[in-house]
């Protein structure tokens, strides 16, 4: 998921300071709920529109800091939630399209405006005069007869203020301005390459018996891929999906196209050529560990680590090596069993990372006696997000949708969804955009246009984004079931954006700890399997027959058979990651493929057999949406994500009391709350490991 964190939320009224052309976004949108009007806003719009957002922003701190009555919380915290409401509406159009929908002139936007937009969080997060007011009103809170939301408010935005250099002297200061523009403007140097790498390094097939294992559909969409790319007639392509492991590994007959589509993933950063990350990567390294010892901490780790439900990056690996030995163990007897099935289809009895897939699918359907394509024909994408994961929605909260055709989006795949809350009162809006472009980043995410706030008096206008397959012209628009799990997913954090019930806008919604916020994105995943929901949307797309009762049970055991693959990829990666930022600042450069090699060993999982799920030079994730040091957090919300389904089982499972319950207790309550007590709160005790190993069949 990728969600921006509001530190600053929308504009003082009557500041005139700001100065260039009136733009597309001075105002809000006269659209319903605000949402953005893509039938007006142009390229061109951005960097104007940015440059001035920065201005107004700068002219409304300024103002803030130099107001000569005595520091309130209304007239200093309040005050700063309102600054920044233009920069904050061009920003989220911004990035969506970066991320979603590109172009070389927006991402020529991007490369200018990165390091402005630092060098403002900069002049906020380190201006003496208006850190002199938060302080005041931080000595005194005691006295200021504060809500808890609004003193943690309080609390937050100083601690916020002192992490980023409050404190620090004027050369210090400097020295923290550089790194932190250095810093933004190589993440976003990273994001484009990789894109491009991405796109660039998808496998080019020019012999059709190459293919065989794909179904006509998906060789089709190889062709017309080709075509996308003006290759000659007879070409396929095979895009390439963000993570190491390529979905149609599990189903190439021809061990050599499964390799050369193997190492296409592996290496498409790392070919020495204009689209290759690693220099970038081990300067962002050293640079992250200078600014953690610039303020204080021994390790970016510990730095980024600070307000998280883990609090340091000791706790989070000692999480991990929770489930380190349970995985290998897994990992160890998978690798015998595929090294005979191997053997048996006639080859040697060594596993090849890109021979995995192919025969763990076929030791998966004889355990099962189940092909998981055979489930295919039952999903939909509209039915399963219409009838499945909005009923799912309606069952557990009351809410419900309208399909919406007036209002204009950034691109024609795109749908568009009224949601409306118990009673019929309008609740949001919700836009979804599922298929895969070669301009769109890889993986999928939720954020917003628009965010809840009850100062600002706005609702909240959501987007889901994903990256599957399209089918041709003609074919069914059928998804897999892991597809399926994803719709689920991204809905979790759609729910959570929606159901925000918060003032402050820097505290609602998605504005949480990394290592809580995919809590109800994981959470949401368990109801795509739920007897009730499922019957209401696994529906043959031909026939309309309902999935057979065994074809269901199968599905289940899917999600806890064989799982040291699944969780060990995703386990290395975050080691891979802690380890990135545990380097000290007198560490030198590092060589990338020697320190990734050197980390993985250190893991002690099986990782020559099951590689990370991200190398380090496409890592996105921790070089460029954020995730530095919490990509650990999809475990860690995993943890709370099984335990809270846990209760859920314990107390009746789906059912409109315990929705509420959860809506209430968990989902509508953004960041206003210590995390820790918000989920004991809901559960009514600490988050365990064990019911996440239980269900990953990982123990009994």
């Amino acid at each position: 998921m990728k969600h921006r964190l509001m530190v600053m939320a929308a504009s003082l009224a009557m500041i005139p300071a700001a100065s260039g052309a009136q733009t597309v976004f001075d105002a809000p949108s006269p659209l319903p709920f605000h949402a953005p009007d893509f039938s007006r806003i142009k390229d061109a719009d951005f960097q104007p529109a940015i440059e001035r957002g920065i201005a107004l922003q700068r002219a409304e701190i300024d103002a803030i800091a130099a107001n000569p009555a005595a520091p309130t919380f209304a007239n200093t915290i309040e005050a700063m939630e309102r600054a920044g409401q233009m920069l904050d509406r061009v920003n989220q159009v911004f990035s969506a399209l970066t991320s979603a929908n590109t172009n070389d002139t927006l991402d020529g936007v991007d490369r200018v405006t990165a390091p402005k937009l630092a060098a403002l969080n900069d002049e906020v997060s380190l201006n003496a005069k208006l850190f002199a007011r938060i302080k005041v009103l931080h000595e005194k809170a005691a006295s200021l007869k504060l809500s808890p939301v609004q003193r943690r408010l309080l609390d937050r935005t100083y601690e916020s203020f002192t992490h980023s250099g409050a404190l620090l002297d004027e050369a210090g200061k400097t020295q923290l301005k550089a790194i932190n523009q250095r810093l933004a403007s190589l993440s976003t140097e990273f994001s484009q390459q990789l894109t491009a790498g991405t796109r660039d390094a998808a496998l080019v097939v020019k012999d059709k018996a190459a293919l065989a294992g794909l179904s006509e559909g998906e060789i089709a969409a190889a062709a017309k891929a080709a075509e996308g790319k003006k290759l000659p007639a007879g070409t396929y392509v095979l895009p390439l999906q963000n993570t190491t492991q390529q979905p149609q590994l599990e189903s190439l007959s021809d061990s050599a196209t499964r390799k050369a589509l193997f190492e296409a993933s592996w290496t498409r950063s790392e070919r020495g050529d204009a689209h290759d990350t690693r220099a970038m990567i081990t300067e962002m390294a050293q640079l992250r560990a200078e600014k953690a010892k610039l303020l204080g901490y021994k390790n970016f780790s510990d730095y980024q680590l600070y307000d998280q439900m883990a609090k340091n990056g000791a706790n989070a690996r000692a999480f991990m090596a929770k489930l380190a030995p349970a995985l290998k163990a897994a990992q160890e007897r998978q690798v015998k069993e595929l090294a005979a099935l191997i053997a048996k289809d006639g080859g040697d009895t060594s596993v090849k990372p890109w021979d995995w897939q192919k025969y763990a699918g076929q030791s998966l359907k004889a355990k099962l006696s189940f092909d998981p394509a055979s489930a295919k024909p039952y999903f939909e994408i509209n039915k399963v997000m219409e009838d499945g994961v909005f009923y799912a929605a309606n069952q557990l909260y009351g809410i419900s949708f309208k399909r919406r055709t007036d209002l204009p989006v950034y691109q024609e795949d795109v749908r568009t969804y009224t949601v409306y809350d118990k009673g019929g009162k309008e609740l949001g809006l919700f836009y979804w955009d599922p298929w895969k472009r070669d301009n769109k980043q890889g993986g999928a995410w939720m954020s917003n246009f628009v965010g809840q706030s009850g100062m600002m008096g706005t609702k909240p206008v959501i987007y889901n984004v994903e990256n599957f397959a399209k089918p041709a012209a003609g074919e069914p628009l059928l998804v897999s079931f892991d597809d399926v799990i994803t719709m689920f997913h991204e809905f979790g954090h759609a729910l959570h954006g929606l159901f925000s019930d918060q003032y402050y806008p820097s505290m609602s919604g998605a504005n949480t700890a990394r290592d809580f916020v995919e809590f109800p994105s994981q959470f949401n995943e368990n109801w795509a399997t739920d007897p009730k929901v499922l019957a209401h949307y696994a529906r043959h797309y031909q026939t309309g027959a309902p999935m057979p009762p065994a074809m269901v049970e199968k599905l289940k055991d899917l999600r806890r058979i064989d799982q040291g693959y699944d969780l060990g990829e995703v386990v290395a990666a975050a080691m891979l990651d802690m380890d990135w930022h545990a380097l000290s600042a007198d560490a030198p450069r590092q060589d990338v493929d020697a320190f990734e090699a050197k980390a993985l060993a250190a893991t002690g999982l099986d990782t020559a057999h099951v590689p990370p799920r991200y190398r380090s030079s496409y890592f996105r994730h921790i070089w460029a949406n954020g995730y530095a040091s919490a990509y650990y957090a999809y475990l860690w919300t995993q943890m709370l994500d099984h335990d809270a389904y846990d209760w859920f089982v314990h107390h009746g499972g789906l059912s409109r009391a315990n929705g509420e319950r959860f809506r209430a207790l968990v989902l509508s309550r953004g960041s206003s709350l210590d995390y820790a007590a918000m989920y004991k709160g809901f559960t009514g005790r600490d988050p365990s490991v064990t019911p996440m190993l239980r269900a990953k069949g990982l123990i009994d």
